[in-house]
Formats: structure tokens, C-alpha cells, sequence
């Protein structure tokens, strides 16, 4: 089999690419990644001798690149996105540039190349907040993004959808919860609480701390897109989240228990604008149909999580 994975140097597509690689040694993986700020080919420095990976430097918003490298894979595996919403408060024009005309750069080829299968990386900020601390998000959920990020990703969740429907391409969309793990660019709330930490600086916490994240372990993430890939049906949606609900509080005191802190790190500070209260999504679909469910435990998790950024000095390349 042969893959195109976009945004493969990016926290979640690297591991991704790793676990790929790993678990079906004779896959060809193409990894398509614009090497942007968070981009970081040290996430791959174990496996760019591989003979059956190939890395090339570009944008998923260049059509004759992208039309190039389509005619030869199988398999598109679309991680490429831009997904900081802070950044995209401040700057919201490249997320809708990369988000909604990057995706539709790919459908257009992957439609053009009668591509197996389509697969699109989305995440569970699409459906909004929850206020019921009962309910969870399903696949059925109406989409009600509230930051220019969520709105973008939502966007390229609906072109995806249409090509299904209109040229019967077969796609299938993932959203997953708020992933956690080595490798993540520590501009993310728990690798950027950690290395705040670590140079004994305060952690700033929006609002009072009570929003509530759901995480999930990177690796549990790469192994549900896995089955979603090779079992998933087309034309479906698959929920993949880590049933490890936190407040940003929370996770806070957990980091600052394991790094041997106490609350005086703690630094309150004014809310961001539509900051969404709660996320969480239901795994009964995914774990039904395909049989996947989280593996790894969340405190051991978080503890590795934070061991590797104590002992790794994150730094990116650039070429």
C-alpha cells in the first residue's frame, strides 16, 4: 500500500507515520508537510533512512504538486492544518488558506486519480461547547465552531462531505479530542505548561481554569486512524476521543504534582475571546463498528508525556 500523509512532520502525523512504519514494515509513506513553525523533521530522525519513507517540502495548497504525488499513492491521510486558536484570533486568514483550500487542493486530485480512499483529520471543536457535564458530542451533532479555527476545520469537514455525496469519492472523516503526548509543539497546553515549568516560569491558566478538555493519548489516536483506514466504511464519521475529561486547572495541578511545583506557579489571566466551556465526545460508534478503544492509561501517559519533555529540548528544522 501507498500513502500520502500531509502534515507528516507535525506532532500527530509523525507519530502517525511512526506507527505506520512500524506495524506494516512494507507500506510506502510519502509525507507531504510545508515544514511550517511547528513542522519538525526531528520528530522523524529515527526512520528518514527508511527505504520506504520519502519526505517532500510543500504545501498542500500547490495543485501541481499535489496532482503529482496523488497519481502515485493509494491512500491520503490529511493531517495537514493549521490548529492553533489563538493564532487564529489573531491571523484567521491562513487557517481558512490551509484548512478549507488545502483540503479541497486534495480532494481535487484524490477525485482526479480515482483514489482508494480519502482519509480527513478533523477534531471535536467543530460541534462547539457542551454545557450538560452528561452529554457527549456524537457523530450526528450539529457543527457549531466557535473560533475561526473550528470554523475552518469545519469548512473543509463539509467540502469533504459534498465530494462524497456529488462525485462519490470515498472519504472518511475522523474527529478527535484534545490529543496529548511526546513530540507536540509546545505552543499546546500541556507541553507549553511543562516547558514553562521547567525554566521555573508560571503557567497562565484563561479564566478561572474550569474549562473542560477531554485528552487523548497520541498513540491511542494513531491506532483508531489506523483501523479507520483499513475498516472504516466510506462516507462515515468516527468520533475518537479519550474519555480522560480535565479542567485546564486539572491538568495543571497534575503537571505541577509531577514536576514537584506547587500552586504559586499558578497564574490567572483574562479569558480568550469564545473560549468554549466543554468538550467531549462519544466513543460508542468507533468502539462498536471497529472495535477500537483507548489502551493507554492517562496518568502514565501524562507521566511519559512529561518525563520525555524534562529530558528532549524540543527544537524544529527547517530546510
Amino acid at each position: 500500500m501507498k500513502l500520502l500523509v500531509t502534515g507528516g512532520a507535525g506532532f500527530i502525523g509523525s507519530c502517525f507515520i511512526k506507527h505506520i512504519l512500524k506495524k506494516y514494515p512494507n507500506y510506502q509513506v510519502t509525507n507531504l508537510d510545508a515544514l511550517t513553525y511547528c513542522g519538525n523533521l526531528n520528530n522523524l530522525k529515527d526512520i528518514e533512512i527508511n527505504p520506504n519513507y520519502k519526505f517532500i517540502h510543500g504545501n498542500i495548497c500547490d495543485s501541481n504538486l499535489v496532482n503529482k504525488l496523488v497519481k502515485d499513492v493509494d491512500y491520503i491521510v490529511n493531517f495537514a492544518a493549521e490548529s492553533h486558536v489563538d493564532n487564529s484570533i489573531k491571523n484567521p486568514d491562513i487557517f481558512y488558506e490551509t484548512n478549507i483550500k488545502g483540503t479541497l487542493t486534495l480532494l481535487n486530485a484524490a477525485k482526479s486519480s480515482n483514489i482508494e480512499r480519502y482519509i480527513q483529520i478533523s477534531t471535536d471543536e467543530v460541534y462547539g461547547s457542551l454545557d450538560d457535564k452528561t452529554s457527549y458530542f456524537t457523530e450526528d451533532s450539529p457543527l457549531r465552531p466557535n473560533s475561526p479555527y473550528s470554523a475552518s476545520k469545519a469548512g473543509a469537514d463539509l467540502s469533504v462531505r459534498a465530494f462524497y455525496k456529488t462525485y462519490e469519492l470515498p472519504v472518511i472523516i475522523t474527529r478527535c479530542s484534545n490529543n496529548f503526548g511526546p513530540y507536540q509543539y509546545p505552543e499546546k497546553l500541556i507541553p507549553f505548561f511543562i516547558s514553562k515549568l521547567k525554566n521555573d516560569e508560571k503557567i497562565p491558566i484563561y479564566g478561572n481554569g474550569s474549562n473542560i478538555r477531554d485528552w487523548l493519548y497520541v498513540y491511542d489516536h494513531c491506532s483508531a486512524v489506523d483501523l479507520v483506514l483499513h475498516k472504516g466504511n466510506v462516507g462515515e464519521i468516527y468520533n475518537i476521543g479519550g474519555h480522560n475529561e480535565k479542567t485546564n486547572l486539572e491538568i495543571a495541578k497534575i503537571i505541577l504534582n509531577q514536576m514537584g511545583k506547587n500552586d504559586s506557579y499558578i497564574e490567572f489571566v483574562h479569558d480568550r475571546p469564545g473560549h468554549d466551556k466543554r468538550y467531549a465526545i462519544s466513543n460508542i460508534k468507533i468502539s462498536a463498528e471497529l472495535g477500537w478503544k483507548p489502551l493507554y492509561k492517562f496518568e502514565e501517559s501524562m507521566q511519559q508525556t512529561i518525563d520525555w519533555y524534562l529530558k528532549n529540548n524540543y527544537k524544529t528544522v527547517k530546510l
